[in-house]
């Protein structure tokens, strides 16, 4: 896992972009795992102002999203697919058919799940996943408690989650679904480079069991910790309660160029 600390989220997301924009020059049919939430935004208009000024192009690239609300109607403004394409797909040139996310409103979960997974694995596999981090370590929504060999599946939101999503239901925790469906932690697991953002002090907790706690379903985003390619991106406030900051620092002033992120 490395650690990057970095001014601020901008940083952070143009840094990710560049992972993105190296992938797709090696790889242009290569498959995107990509996260809603607010943390990704920096990485998603790097990505746009890249796109638009001709330096990439998305045109034979696949996506993933991780999750979906269960039980949202189609043209509720806070489905998944409508914010990841209002975010970041509509903005590019992703073809839509292209870009792939969980059905919140299957009639059979559990079937509509083990597709979803069955999905991914016959695209391929993920090539580059984009993560964000919840106050309470979850990736994804995989909550507390999370299963860390777990596939996608329906899960139950901690009232945690809800209370930080209210801020996109107008502030109203009981207007943000109870149930979700999510990539598991075991999915995520599989991607072949794992980006993570995370900016503000209400994230510093959450990166430094990330970065430096031990391994626990207590903090999911711990499972990490096993994966050979994980880049951690944060701002100053978010690695405020990193103990090895100072080391985190020196490795990435001493990284050679050629490594890339």
């Amino acid at each position: 896992m490395e650690i990057v600390i970095l001014p601020d989220a901008a940083d952070s997301g143009h840094l990710a972009g560049g992972a993105v924009a190296a992938l797709l020059a090696r790889k242009p049919d290569a498959v995107l795992g990509l996260a809603t939430g607010s943390s990704p935004l920096p990485v998603y208009d790097d990505l746009v102002a890249r796109y638009t000024a001709g330096e990439i192009s998305f045109a034979r690239a696949t996506a993933f999203t991780l999750d979906e609300y269960v039980g949202l109607p189609a043209d509720h403004p806070e489905r998944y697919s409508t914010v990841i394409r209002e975010a970041f797909t509509s903005r590019v040139d992703l073809r839509p058919d292209a870009v792939h996310g969980p059905d919140g409103l299957a009639t059979d979960i559990p079937a509509a799940c083990a597709a979803y997974d069955a999905a991914i694995a016959e695209a391929g596999g993920i090539d580059l996943q984009i993560l964000g981090i919840g106050t309470d370590g979850h990736i994804a929504f995989n909550e507390p408690g999370s299963s860390l060999a777990s596939r996608t599946r329906i899960k139950t939101l901690t009232h945690q989650t809800r209370a930080d999503n209210a801020r996109f239901f107008g502030g109203d925790i009981d207007a943000v679904p109870t149930r979700c469906l999510t990539q598991g932690l075991g999915t995520i697991m599989e991607a072949g480079h794992i980006v993570l953002t995370a900016s503000g002090q209400n994230k510093a907790e959450a990166v430094h069991q990330l970065a430096e706690g031990g391994v626990s379903a207590l903090w999911p985003a711990t499972i990490l910790q096993h994966h050979p390619h994980v880049s951690v991106l944060v701002d100053e406030a978010a690695a405020s309660r990193l103990q090895l900051a100072s080391y985190y620092r020196q490795t990435w002033a001493a990284k050679p160029e050629w490594q890339g992120l």
